[in-house]
């Protein structure tokens, strides 16, 4: 990558005066990124860091893949976006149920968000019920009904609802019930107290980064199947990233519905909602019946050029040996750096999957919401600058990796995270 010719100008000043916080609200104000090649992208000093940030997901074949330009140039040339369908997004949604478990259709949207609310909306107009079930720290997107005990930070003795952010009516706190992660007695004492009021049970299989407990998943299968309760797993995430086929394929446990996004885009607007035939006859007004119809438009709905580039970017995590070589890259890296928290004595795990994981300074399990708010995260904090100063650029807290990361970046890695871990064990 070419050096920025303007690393000088003070992007951060005219942030802040455009901006509400001088950012977009994803990442922290000072971090501008000018450029992504392959596996690295370059800030706007000039700096070259090897990117486990990845866009917060959707780079995972890496940045500016030549055949994924190839596919979205292809389709420049002949249009950006029509609002009618188009064979790119055609082509994309066999793709995805061609590989997805539980998908014999799709309905596009643009993003995560979209494809969780479209997926509660669909689960109440199907079995006819109100109340969804999530998980305490679960993510299922910005909607009112999505941010509600995403993040509490004081939660109470009882598992209840809060909403994560301003603004959002009292009452949408009534038709959600909250669990705790991987305990299915809980899910199951929650289902027989609201007994028939349940439309679905939403839940990423893999809970930000902490892994289902052997047998939860297919507890919560067997137990949303024998009260007609849908499965929902929000895939946006782990959709393509745990396996061609998603966590579910993974896991072999397989929802009703699943939410999509990230990977399918290519680094575009794309997300999806797919599931079974019959649930999802309730957005086609010519199968539903009145009183199960759910209208879904987006502007930019399965678009073209997004279309091509998730298209192209699943025909390349598609090619045998891909998912071995991207989780040894994972196992890894998780090795290496279990080895040096040992070595340094620090309190302190890696949690997640090898697709995506952190470290997390705390002791014992580590199985729910509850479980990470014992962590210390301004170590965390502290570790990430030292990392971002030996050329490693990560999540607030979480390490998403790519297939095009090599040896070279491997190594670097290791060196950086060992450096880093023995400076913040000695302070």
């Amino acid at each position: 990558m070419s050096a920025n010719p303007k690393a000088t100008e003070n992007y951060l000043d005219r942030a802040q005066r455009v901006l509400p916080g001088g950012s977009f609200g994803n990442t922290q104000a000072g971090l501008i990124i000018t450029e992504g090649r392959g596996s690295r992208v370059r800030d706007d000093a000039g700096n070259e860091l090897i990117d486990y940030l990845i866009g917060s997901g959707p780079m995972i074949v890496g940045h500016g893949h030549p055949e994924v330009l190839a596919a979205v140039q292809a389709q420049l040339e002949r249009g950006m976006t029509f609002f009618a369908n188009n064979p790119q997004g055609i082509a994309l949604a066999e793709a995805i149920t061609r590989a997805v478990p539980c998908a014999d259709q799709v309905r596009f949207a643009s993003t995560g968000s979209e494809a969780d609310a479209f997926a509660m909306r669909l689960a109440r107009a199907y079995t006819g019920r109100e109340k969804i079930l999530k998980f305490e720290g679960g993510y299922h997107g910005y909607s009112d009904y999505g941010l509600q005990s995403l993040a509490p930070a004081k939660p109470g003795n009882s598992y209840e609802p809060i909403a994560d952010s301003a603004g959002i009516p009292a009452a949408v706190s009534e038709s959600i019930l909250v669990a705790p992660y991987n305990d299915a007695d809980a899910v199951e004492s929650l289902i027989r107290e609201h007994d028939g009021e349940i439309a679905a049970v939403f839940m990423e299989p893999v809970q930000r980064l902490i892994p289902p407990k052997p047998g939860f998943l297919a507890d919560i299968r067997r137990l949303t199947a024998d009260h007609d309760i849908l499965l929902i797993f929000d895939e946006v995430v782990t959709g393509f990233r745990m396996a061609y086929g998603g966590a579910q394929a993974y896991y072999d446990v397989t929802p009703d519905v699943c939410t999509l996004g990230k990977a399918i885009g290519g680094g575009f607007a794309i997300s999806a909602v797919a599931g079974r035939q019959d649930i999802m006859d309730c957005f086609d007004r010519g199968r539903a019946a009145p009183d199960r119809f759910v209208p879904q438009v987006g502007t930019l709905s399965g678009n073209p050029v997004g279309s091509a580039a998730g298209l192209a970017t699943l025909e390349i995590l598609e090619r045998p040996g891909t998912y071995d070589h991207y989780h040894s890259i994972g196992n890894k890296l998780i090795t290496a750096i279990t080895e040096a928290i040992d070595k340094n004595g620090l309190q302190a795990q890696v949690v997640g999957v090898p697709p995506m994981f952190d470290i997390v300074f705390v002791d014992g399990d580590v199985r729910n919401h509850r479980d990470m708010l014992r962590a210390d995260t301004t170590k965390l904090s502290r570790l990430n600058q030292l990392l971002k100063a030996r050329g490693i650029l990560k999540g607030e807290n979480k390490n998403y990796l790519c297939t095009v990361l090599d040896d070279a970046d491997v190594k670097l890695t290791i060196d950086a995270w060992q450096d880093a871990l023995g400076i913040l064990a000695g302070e």
